[in-house]
């Protein structure tokens, strides 16, 4: 299982698509306020479709808070354009948290200084900004669960112990 960190993120419809992505992957959604929306936002839970009651959301005041439960020096990794490694030059493992920051700025540049080595980047033709957030949280989730095997997850497509 891995964690996905959405840092302030400020569009409803990408939170929607990528708690849809950690529910089908039975991945933990990890929000970080202030949230650019209200979780009864409409478009949210349209995006998400009617995956909620399978999502483990868990929400936190401050980035410092979910370091201080759950960093142990090797398992945070962050995801920008200003990262010198590539998603797939690491190797992941179950647990791991894949960090990722909000849509107009993204992770603060002191936290991208302080834990540079674990700063991974997409890979993008010449200048371009950057992927939609929903894109680039599923590409570097399925590279971890790639690297893991897929474990836990049903071959047929399905939830592990989902029969419909």
């Amino acid at each position: 299982m891995f964690n996905i960190v959405l840092v302030e993120p400020e569009i409803p419809q990408n939170t929607g698509n990528i708690s849809r992505t950690c529910a089908a992957t039975h991945s933990v959604l990890h929000l970080v306020r202030p949230l650019g929306f209200e979780i009864s936002d409409r478009t949210l839970k349209r995006a998400g479709l009617d995956y909620w009651q399978y999502l483990d959301v868990r929400y936190y005041d401050s980035v410092d808070e979910l370091f201080d439960k759950y960093f142990k020096g090797d398992n945070f990794y962050f995801l920008s354009t200003k990262g010198q490694k590539t998603y797939s030059d690491v190797k992941f493992k179950d647990g791991d948290f894949l960090f990722f920051g909000k849509e107009s700025h993204g992770l603060p540049e002191p936290l991208l200084k302080k834990y540079y080595d674990h700063t991974l980047r997409i890979p993008m033709w010449q200048n371009l900004r950057s992927l939609n957030l929903s894109n680039s949280v599923a590409l570097t989730l399925y590279e971890a669960l790639r690297q893991t095997n897929f474990e836990g997850l049903n071959p047929e497509g399905h939830l592990t112990g989902r029969q419909d």
